[in-house]
């Protein structure tokens, strides 16, 4: 199964350790040290130019998405339940 994340991006359920909101971890310094890393290495995708609100970390590739964690938290599980 996929996962909308917005705009035109989608990934699959399996790929996806965890979603965040950004405004919560981006005040931790362990995660910020996260992205940082993954930006030097090419491996963070913006879904949208909007405010983001999320992050979706997936096994691969970090997404920064302007679709609120509660909104995916809610397809997901619609998704998983189905």
């Amino acid at each position: 199964m996929y996962l909308h994340l917005g705009s035109d991006v989608s990934v699959h359920t399996d790929d996806i350790v965890g979603i965040f909101d950004i405004e919560k971890v981006t005040v931790q310094k362990y995660m910020n040290e996260y992205l940082s890393v993954c930006q030097k290495h090419g491996k963070i995708y913006y879904v949208s130019l909007d405010m983001p609100k999320s992050i979706i970390v997936c096994t691969d590739i970090v997404y920064i998405s302007n679709v609120s964690p509660l909104t995916l938290r809610k397809r997901l599980n619609s998704i998983t339940a189905g």
